[in-house]
C-alpha cells in the first residue's frame, strides 16, 4: 500500500522498508565488524611485540596519509562513474590485503619471518585500506542517499548511524575474545570472510548515477566546487571542523591496548569491551533517536553533544576502574552518536544530489584526519607526555574547541533541519 510522505516520516522503520537501503546497510554492517575486528586486534598485536606507543600512533599515519592525499579524487570519481563499482573494488582490495595478512601470520610463514618483517606487513595492510577507502568511502557515502527519498534522509541517517555502532560493538568485542581464544592468524581468516559476505550484498544494490556531461579533464575544477560548497555552507563546515578537532585531540581509541595491558590490566578481552563500550552507548541513544528528533535545536545539542564527550574523555582518562572507564566510554559514544546523527542528516539535507561524492569526500577527509590522525596524536602525546597526561589534555582541548565553535556560531543556534531547506546560513 502507498504511503505518504508525511507516514513515512512517522515511521521509525521508514528507511528499512527500501530492499536497496536494507541490503547497503546490512554490508555496510557487516563491513564494519571486519574491519573493526582487523584493527582490535592489529592494534593488540603491535603493542604486544612493541611495547611502543606511537607504534599504535603510526598505524594512524598509515591510513591517513592515502586517504587523505586521494579522497577528492575519489568523490570526483564518485560523482562521474559507477557508484557500486567503486564500493565492490575498494571492499575488493581491502579483502585481498587483509588475505595477505593472513598468509603472513599463518602457521610456518609466522615462524619463519622476524618481528620486525611482521610490523611491516601490518603497517602495508592498514596503508592499503586507507587507499582503497579513499575511493570507496565517497562512493558509499554518496550512493546511500540515493536509495531513499528525501523525506527520509534523517532516518536513514539514523539508522545507518546505528548500523555502523552496532558493529563497532560487536567488532571490538569479538577481535578481543577472538584473538585470545584462537589466535591472531584465524581471527584474520573470520575478517576476510566476513569482508567476502559484505562485497556480495553490495553487489546487490543497483546502480544509480547522475548525470555529469562535463569532460573528464576538468578534474581541478570538480575538485574545487566541492571544496567552495563546503567552505560557504558554513553550517556544514562548521559541524565538520567541529567533528575534526574535538576526535582529533579527545579520541582515545588508539591508545586503548595501552590502557588494556598496563592501566586497567584486563587483556585482550578487556580491550574488546573498551572498544565496544562507546557503542553500546550509542547505540542505546540512537534508539532514542529514532523517536526523538535532535534536528529541532540542532546547533544547540550538536555543541552539547561534543561538550559532553570531551567531558567523558578527562574521567576516562583518569579512572583506574575498568567499570568507571567502562562507563566513561560508554557516554562518549552516547555523545558523539547525537552529534554523527546531526551531521549527517545535514549533509544528506544540504547537498546537491551532483555534488554528494565530493561533498561527501571533503567530509571523509575532515573525519579520516580525527580518526587516523587523531590516532597518531594520541600515540605521540601518549609517548611525550605519558599516556594519562595526553588523554587528560584532549578531553580539555576538546572543551575549549567546543566553547570557541559556540562563540563563533551563536546565530546557528535557531536552526532547525527537519526537510531540505535552502535557508539555512551560509555565512
Amino acid at each position: 500500500m502507498h504511503r505518504t510522505a508525511e507516514e513515512e516520516r512517522q515511521d521509525p522503520y521508514a528507511a528499512l522498508r527500501y530492499p536497496e537501503f536494507r541490503n547497503f546497510t546490512i554490508a555496510a554492517f557487516l563491513f564494519t565488524v571486519a574491519l573493526l575486528i582487523q584493527e582490535v586486534v592489529l592494534g593488540y598485536e603491535l603493542y604486544t611485540i612493541t611495547k611502543d606507543p606511537l607504534a599504535l600512533g603510526l598505524t594512524g599515519l598509515a591510513q591517513a596519509v592515502p586517504f587523505i592525499s586521494l579522497s577528492l579524487y575519489g568523490g570526483h570519481l564518485a560523482d562521474r562513474l559507477s557508484k557500486r563499482k567503486i564500493i565492490l573494488r575498494g571492499v575488493g582490495v581491502i579483502a585481498a590485503g587483509s588475505t595477505g595478512l593472513v598468509v603472513v601470520a599463518y602457521g610456518t610463514a609466522a615462524s619463519a619471518i622476524s618481528p620486525a618483517v611482521l610490523i611491516g606487513v601490518i603497517y602495508g595492510s592498514v596503508f592499503l585500506i586507507g587507499l582503497s577507502r579513499a575511493f570507496q568511502s565517497p562512493a558509499a557515502s554518496s550512493l546511500r542517499s540515493f536509495l531513499v527519498p528525501v523525506h527520509v534522509f534523517e532516518n536513514a541517517a539514523t539508522w545507518s548511524s546505528s548500523s555502523f555502532q552496532v558493529g563497532a560493538i560487536i567488532g571490538p568485542a569479538i577481535g578481543g575474545f577472538l584473538y585470545a581464544a584462537v589466535g591472531f592468524a584465524p581471527t584474520l581468516i573470520i575478517v576476510v570472510g566476513l569482508m567476502v559476505v559484505s562485497w556480495s550484498l553490495f553487489a546487490r544494490v543497483a546502480e544509480h548515477r547522475t548525470l555529469d556531461v562535463r569532460p573528464a579533464t576538468e578534474l581541478l575544477l570538480s575538485v574545487k566546487e566541492g571544496i567552495r560548497f563546503v567552505w560557504h555552507t558554513k553550517i556544514i563546515l562548521y559541524a565538520i571542523s567541529l567533528d575534526l578537532f574535538s576526535v582529533l585531540f579527545g579520541g582515545v581509541v588508539a591508545i586503548l591496548p595501552i590502557y588494556a595491558q598496563d592501566i586497567l590490566k584486563v587483556g585482550s578481552e578487556g580491550l574488546g569491551i573498551l572498544r565496544a563500550a562507546g557503542s553500546v552507548g550509542a547505540v542505546a541513544t540512537i534508539l532514542v533517536l529514532q523517536r526523538v528528533s535532535p534536528m529541532r535545536h540542532a546547533w544547540r545539542n550538536l555543541l552539547i553533544a561534543v561538550n559532553g564527550f570531551g567531558a567523558t574523555i578527562i574521567v576516562f582518562a583518569l579512572s583506574h576502574s575498568m567499570v568507571l572507564s567502562i562507563v566513561a566510554l560508554t557516554l562518549s559514544g552516547a555523545f558523539d552518536s547525537i552529534s554523527v546523527v546531526i551531521r549527517q542528516t545535514l549533509l544528506q539535507l544540504q547537498t546537491p544530489d551532483e555534488m554528494r561524492g565530493r561533498v561527501m569526500a571533503v567530509n571523509g577527509i575532515f573525519i579520516s584526519s580525527s580518526n587516523e590522525l587523531g590516532a597518531f596524536e594520541s600515540g605521540s602525546t601518549a609517548r611525550l607526555m605519558g599516556v594519562v597526561p595526553s588523554a587528560v589534555f584532549g578531553g580539555i582541548m576538546t572543551l575549549i574547541i567546543v566553547w570557541w565553535v559556540r562563540l563563533k556560531t551563536s546565530h546557528f543556534l535557531n536552526v532547525r533541519l527537519d526537510v531540505r531547506r535552502t535557508d539555512v546560513p551560509t555565512s
